[in-house]
């Protein structure tokens, strides 16, 4: 019975071919510092919450401190398609900016791998700034739908989360980030 299980297991094991590794994505710095610079420009009020809680943000029934920013991402992968090189970057076209939302294209980018965006502070039950340095659940399933490599949140130029799609098409989160 054991070698007949043995047996049955090491055939299962043979007939499979392997997962593709799980992608890594390799920022370039002057592609983070512009991500970095954007983020500073568009939230330079993200400290002005003292007086805004989350639902009068979510209603948009306050004055807007920040608003988010759609960028295209260029570059290419690896031969093995297991690495995700971001090169460059181009500003989406038709963005239009709200508090917690962003809308845009990049049909007009060449080498286009993906898309970036900055994720706004929001305020605490108490009025103090909350950041939350991770893809929400809307971003990764928009991403899971679509053909991209790559998908960036940014908070801050240390404080990026990253999902990417393998060769295979299956999407790791958080992927790994380097930036070099």
């Amino acid at each position: 019975m054991r070698l007949a299980s043995a047996l049955f297991i090491i055939a299962a094991v043979v007939g499979r071919t392997p997962a593709p590794p799980p992608a890594v994505v390799v920022l370039a710095p002057s592609v983070r510092d512009s991500i970095d610079s954007i983020f500073l420009r568009y939230n330079v009020h993200w400290n002005e919450l003292a007086d805004v809680n989350t639902l009068t943000q979510m209603l948009g029934t306050g004055r807007p401190t920040q608003k988010e920013y759609l960028g295209c991402l260029v570059g290419h992968t690896s031969a093995a398609g297991d690495t995700i090189y971001i090169t460059d970057w181009a500003r989406a076209r038709g963005l239009v900016q709200f508090q917690f939302a962003v809308t845009g294209t990049c049909d007009h980018v060449a080498g286009l791998i993906g898309t970036w965006h900055t994720h706004p502070y929001r305020a605490s039950a108490t009025g103090t700034a909350l950041k939350e340095p991770v893809l929400s659940s809307t971003d990764l399933s928009t991403f899971a739908a679509g053909h991209d490599r790559v998908v960036l949140a940014a908070w801050d130029r240390d404080s990026i989360d990253a999902a990417a799609r393998s060769s295979d098409g299956s999407v790791t989160h958080p992927a790994d980030l380097i930036v070099r």
